[in-house]
């Protein structure tokens, strides 16, 4: 894929540029995060709400991220058969209507049901406004491009520990769902004017049966890890996950006689790709974890309040924007390989010394380590973020789009599911009824053992991947003697 295909992919929509489309993308990843941000602080509020332990509140969380991981599939498909604007507006208007949906919830079984119509819109959003801005952006540009996509979007998780807190302790909870309304109505107003209705040349049929069967596969199994952190459902948890794996290799082999598969796992083949989409899912195992485990931690384990916790959890956001003006130039000096590895090892080793941390410790010191956290780990994500679509073909570019933006929300999911199943399961073995420091302690270094195996596929990259992308010189002689 040339930086000629690039250029010729923008003609004609050169108004606006990748920067203004970015910042739109952005409000809407913003609306997303920090609703996402703000219900994680909550959480033990709502579950005195609505009489359940708090552990059990992350359903609320995993519904909502198993609903994108159903429809984020058919995404790229439905952009390019009815246009990039009107997909894109009429999920913004799903999301805040699936909000309201959640602030007027009586009860959980209902919040997750409004979290699920909210994940229908924001399996829309964000790839839509991916796809959108990898179409007119060159290769040259695609790093800053990714720097300009996440920047705004980052202020949601700075914001939402602390709105959150405050909200928990001086409002009702459901205000956190009812500040999402102007906001979206913002992002409608931006996308009316500056997106433009782009519609895909190819006109592949919608699979139907793909669809269906990789949407059960996907829900059984991130539904049964869900609920094996449950007590007393450990059966009911063993039947959906192999529910989810029969449905998986169904699709499977339905997906090797479709010509145009909901899921086109072809693309793991594409080198760059498929060592990208295997790494950062492992990597986001931690990352996903981190929403559900760090509030409850500093709330249950240090007995902070909602604000105070908030607080802190902001580090890791203020970390990750501090990260996004030095990618650029890290990544053309080290090149992709040698700084996913690096930085992968550091990034994961720094959210495992989470384990360590106790009330005696300086809040201060605390916070520190929270933004290096999130220095380190929001770098790791641009990199594989930018290098995964390196060797994408322009005509792959939608179902690429998709195919990544699934897998990286199914492991988000999954690391919620792995971090709540991890600390049930040493409340288990310490007879714990409710966690405790030790239990926070043992689900970080599980969560986190997991996600330093990606150090082993991130050595797979070839020294050369997205040379050209980050301008590392090295890289980009080696690509050139290569060909």
């Amino acid at each position: 894929m040339s930086d000629q295909i690039y250029q010729a992919a923008a003609v004609g929509r050169a108004k606006p540029n990748f920067r203004v489309v970015a910042m739109i993308v952005a409000s809407a990843m913003f609306m997303e995060q920090l609703d996402a941000t703000v219900l994680a602080t909550a959480l033990p509020t709502m579950a005195r709400d609505f009489g359940v332990s708090a552990p059990s509140m992350s359903i609320a969380l995993t519904s909502y991220l198993l609903s994108l991981a159903i429809f984020i599939p058919a995404s790229g498909l439905i952009a390019d058969r009815f246009g990039s604007r009107t997909v894109f507006r009429s999920a913004i208007a799903v999301f805040v209507t699936g909000s309201i949906f959640c602030a007027l919830s009586p009860n959980l079984l209902c919040l997750v049901l409004a979290r699920l119509l909210q994940g229908l819109g924001g399996a829309m959003m964000l790839p839509v406004g991916r796809l959108v801005l990898l179409r007119s952006v060159s290769r040259k540009d695609m790093v800053n491009a990714m720097s300009w996509l996440l920047v705004p979007a980052l202020i949601g998780p700075i914001l939402g520990p602390p709105v959150g807190g405050l909200i928990v302790t001086y409002l009702d909870w459901r205000w956190i769902f009812y500040i999402n309304v102007p906001i979206g109505i913002i992002g409608f107003t931006l996308v009316s004017i500056f997106i433009e209705d782009f519609k895909g040349e190819a006109k592949r049929p919608f699979d139907t049966v793909g669809f269906i069967l990789s949407g059960i596969a996907l829900g059984s199994l991130l539904f049964g890890f869900e609920s094996s952190s449950r007590p007393g459902e450990g059966a009911f948890s063993l039947f959906l996950i192999a529910v989810g794996l029969l449905f998986g290799v169904a699709y499977l082999k339905h997906a090797r006689r479709h010509p145009a598969p909901i899921m086109d796992f072809s693309l793991m083949k594409v080198s760059s790709f498929g060592t990208s989409v295997i790494a950062g899912s492992l990597t986001r195992i931690t990352q996903g974890a981190q929403p559900f485990l760090l509030p409850l931690y500093f709330q249950l384990g240090f007995g902070l309040s909602a604000a105070k916790a908030g607080q802190l959890v902001t580090a890791a956001a203020l970390g990750s924007m501090a990260m996004k003006a030095v990618a650029p130039s890290v990544l053309r000096h080290f090149g992709f390989r040698s700084s996913l590895v690096a930085n992968g090892i550091i990034a994961t080793c720094g959210y495992a010394l989470c384990a360590a941390f106790r009330p005696d410790w300086p809040l201060g010191l605390i916070f520190a380590i929270l933004v290096m956290c999130g220095f380190f780990m929001s770098f790791q994500f641009t990199a594989y973020n930018t290098v995964a679509y390196d060797e994408i073909d322009r005509d792959r570019m939608s179902s690429a789009t998709s195919f990544y933006t699934t897998f990286q929300q199914l492991m988000l999911s999954l690391g919620i599911c792995v971090g709540a199943l991890a600390l049930h399961t040493s409340m288990t073995v310490n007879g714990s009824e409710t966690p405790e420091l030790h239990d926070f302690s043992a689900a970080f270094l599980f969560v986190t053992a997991i996600s330093i195996t990606a150090t082993f596929w991130n050595l797979r990259f070839s020294r050369s991947a997205g040379a050209d992308i980050s301008g590392h010189n090295a890289g980009k002689a080696a690509h050139t003697a290569e060909h």
